[in-house]
């Protein structure tokens, strides 16, 4: 299974912020829409990804409090990217490796949406389901033997 696969059943809401966005905004946004990962975007250039690691990251680095600088202080500047004909084990391994909840997929500099460890948990489950489904329908199907 490809990335292009789980982007059509994922559907194309995508959350942007610029570098220079507030954090406290990027927040409220983050809260508001009940999502764990903003793409930090600049001239239409992905240049990084500010999650809820960073914000926390943010939070103890201001004794508790979010603080009054900028979505570019606290994101990640070289976030990993996957591509629509990207494997789904592929991005699995590489998430697990980097210890990365969310990834940006990109055709080559145009951004097609994010996904994240839930996506790829979620697809392969599916996958899984439907291979296990098939298995049993084959298995109830399966020619009596010849009686002798």
């Amino acid at each position: 299974m490809k990335v292009s696969e789980i982007l059509k059943v994922k559907g194309n809401i995508l959350y942007t912020v610029t570098p220079e966005t507030p954090l406290i905004e990027a927040v409220n946004t983050m809260a508001e829409k009940d999502i764990g990962s903003l793409v930090v975007m600049e001239f239409g250039t992905l240049i990084g990804m500010l999650t809820f690691r960073e914000v926390l990251n943010a939070i103890h680095q201001n004794g508790g409090a979010v603080g009054s600088n900028t979505v570019r202080k606290h994101m990640d500047d070289s976030p990993i990217t996957v591509t629509p004909d990207t494997e789904v084990n592929e991005v699995r391994r590489i998430m697990l490796e980097r210890h990365a909840r969310y990834v940006p997929i990109m055709d080559a500099r145009t951004l097609l949406g994010v996904m994240s460890f839930y996506d790829v948990a979620k697809a392969v489950l599916d996958a899984q389901g439907f291979e296990n489904k098939m298995l049993k329908a084959y298995i109830r199907d399966w020619p009596a033997a010849a009686e002798e």
